[in-house]
């Protein structure tokens, strides 16, 4: 047991819009960078969401793993705003993998760069074997997959992520993948939706006489950070 808790504003599985294969996702929640035009601005908040344990994230990924998934994302929110628990967490993700007859990779979405990141940072990163890195930029939108600005880079940081995700560095997919969810907080978004995607989604709504009473992509100033449509990727977005 680590003792160790990693704020967390949800999990879920599977999920097939954030990588390759059916996958475990863990949203971080806290993010200190604040890209402008953010379709989560619900998981800014670093007092937002829940501490979860270490242990019960790695058990919920142990039990992905016995459902056959094919790797983990992580996104937020800023993933590595919480270096500390993250690595405890990616440590014990890859002890776990080593045990299965697949092999499940370890996507992570940061908005830094990895010049910019400190020690503890780097030890984060380095579980993972693949990263999308880069702050969103709305003025510079991308057809490129899991990517939401074209200064996003994927970097393939190990020998599995350079085999399954080489195909993926240059796609350009005709629609992004996306998937929708419903719980008792709303209805979320999981992907990377392309610009003005979210904001036709808000349109039709309102014309079908089904107007959202709050959108995570825009501040709501009586009820923010609660969700009422979420929709969650990493650092993308609509501007208004």
């Amino acid at each position: 047991m680590t003792g160790e808790t990693l704020r967390v504003a949800r999990t879920h599985f599977p999920v097939s819009a954030l990588g390759p294969g059916r996958r475990f996702g863990v949203w971080v929640q806290g993010c200190p960078l604040a890209c402008k035009g953010c379709m989560s601005l619900d998981t800014w908040d670093p007092g937002g969401g829940l501490e979860v344990p270490v242990d019960r994230l790695a058990a919920q990924w142990r039990q992905a793993l016995d459902q056959g998934a094919d790797g983990l994302t992580i996104s937020g929110g800023e993933p590595l705003a919480q270096p500390g628990p993250l690595a405890v967490f990616l440590e014990e993700v890859h002890r776990l993998r080593a045990g299965t007859t697949g092999e499940p990779d370890i996507l992570l979405f940061t908005g830094h760069t990895p010049e910019e990141l400190d020690a503890h940072q780097q030890l984060a990163a380095s579980y993972a074997d693949v990263l999308v890195t880069g702050r969103y930029e709305a003025g510079r939108p991308t057809r490129l997959v899991w990517r939401g600005s074209a200064n996003q880079q994927m970097v393939l940081r190990s020998e599995l992520g350079r085999r399954r995700y080489a195909p993926y560095l240059d796609w350009e997919p005709e629609q992004p993948p996306l998937q929708v969810r419903a719980d008792e907080h709303g209805v979320w978004i999981v992907g990377v939706p392309r610009l003005g995607t979210l904001s036709r989604l808000d349109g039709d709504l309102r014309r079908r006489g089904l107007p959202a009473e709050a959108v995570t992509w825009r501040p709501c100033p009586s009820e923010h950070g609660k969700r009422r449509r979420s929709a969650d990727s990493h650092d993308n977005g609509e501007t208004s």
